[in-house]
């Protein structure tokens, strides 16, 4: 058999994972991993932890040895537009000819209106994002947050850490609105005055000024920088026109093998979303554990598998001094059961779907969250007063 072009778009933790993969599974066929950035790929989570405060950037890059693999890594180069017909990925480098084709180009973080390329104004997705805030640390300037969100409250830490005074501001009542209810992030709102963080909630930002921003209520905060952390969108507009059938949030919508509407074009990582069988719904995760588990079934399928994609999600956050992790996935509807006392500093959140365990949010309490997420894996039954008390371990509360 000749050997095909398998071509990668986005050198992030998908798609150098999925290039890794294809190897560990015997292929020999040409990969050709595609990304936007000049640096050599690297991993996104010490952005806002090491490097930030200092690290040396090389501890972010990938311990992958592209030569060895026969990878054809070809950095700095964009994607522009995909020709499903003539087989090839349109980029500012020329057209790039595939048989198989993954896309993994991730998402971009979303800036204040009006407010791109201002001076002072940062994001924190990229390596050179980071880079640029580190002398905003070094040098301990007055910080806001806008966002109060998971990368928020991560730079606060950090920012909290280097000694800047540091105000975050989230439009939302609570931190975390979007994501958890109020009976659980009611308690996070002490962590930010712990930390010595000024929390202002409620109130969205009007617009920004040289030294400040400015909020809906007319109230201004003084700012030397200020660091945008109000969620993240799929990079997908290259994909317009394309053939692709993109969701209402920009996402990829492939199937539970991580096949797109294309023909031998698959989707994986934070620009794509797959339907649940375990939720019977579908599932947009940007998380790192989606971009870690998703690539060695887009790699199985790609070399013809037939793999399903249904994980358990599941993505850590350290903030405040706190380590907090998540497993599984939750509605509104499910019963929420507290797991010890949030106003102390262990505690768990377990939600049940009918007696099925179905997440678990565990703060100080790595126990809980394994046994966890071996039992939402599994479906398993628990019974809701075992469940609900600490000193019993969750698997014991399996039925």
């Amino acid at each position: 058999m000749s050997s095909r072009k398998f071509v990668i778009v986005g050198a992030g933790m998908a798609g150098v994972q999925t290039a890794v993969a294809l190897r560990e599974m015997g292929s020999a066929d040409e990969i050709t991993l595609i990304g936007d950035e000049p640096h050599a790929p690297y991993d996104r989570p010490p952005l806002s932890k090491a490097v930030l405060l200092g690290g040396p950037a090389d501890d972010a890059r990938f311990d992958v040895d592209f030569d060895a693999l026969r990878v054809d890594v070809r950095l700095g180069v964009r994607a522009q537009a995909l020709r499903t017909g003539e087989r090839e990925v349109v980029t500012d480098a020329g057209a790039v000819p595939y048989d198989r084709l993954v896309v993994a180009t991730g998402a971009y973080p979303v800036a204040l209106p009006g407010t791109t390329g201002l001076p002072g104004v940062h994001l924190l997705r990229t390596l050179d994002d980071a880079a640029a805030l580190r002398p905003v640390l070094d040098a301990g300037q007055d910080v806001v947050v806008v966002g109060a969100g998971w990368i928020g409250a991560e730079f606060a830490t950090a920012a909290r850490q280097a000694g800047c005074a540091v105000t975050v501001v989230e439009a939302a009542d609570r931190p975390l609105a979007g994501v958890l209810p109020a009976v659980v992030t009611a308690h996070m709102r002490a962590w930010y005055d712990e930390a010595g963080v000024e929390l202002r909630t409620g109130t969205p930002v009007a617009q920004l000024e040289p030294g400040a921003v400015v909020l809906a209520d007319g109230s201004r905060i003084a700012a030397e920088a200020v660091v945008v952390g109000i969620g993240a969108r799929p990079a997908t507009g290259w994909l317009a026109g394309a053939g692709v059938a993109l969701g209402t949030d920009g996402a990829v919508v492939a199937d539970d093998r991580l096949r797109t509407t294309a023909p031998d074009v698959f989707a994986v990582g934070d620009c794509a979303s797959f339907p649940s069988a375990r939720y019977g719904e579908r599932l947009l995760v940007h998380h790192w554990d989606n971009a870690l588990q998703g690539p060695r079934t887009a790699a199985a399928n790609v070399l013809g598998g037939d793999e399903v994609y249904d994980p358990v999600p599941y993505f850590w956050s350290e903030q405040f001094g706190r380590f907090v992790q998540y497993a599984g996935h939750h509605a509104g509807a499910d019963t929420l059961l507290m797991r010890g006392d949030p106003a102390t500093d262990a505690w768990s959140a377990c939600w049940l779907r009918g007696e099925r365990l179905a997440a678990v949010l565990a703060v100080g309490r790595p126990r809980d969250l394994a046994q966890a997420r071996k039992l939402i894996g599994s479906s398993a039954s628990v019974d809701p007063a075992l469940a609900a008390d600490p000193a019993v371990p969750l698997r014991s509360a399996a039925r």
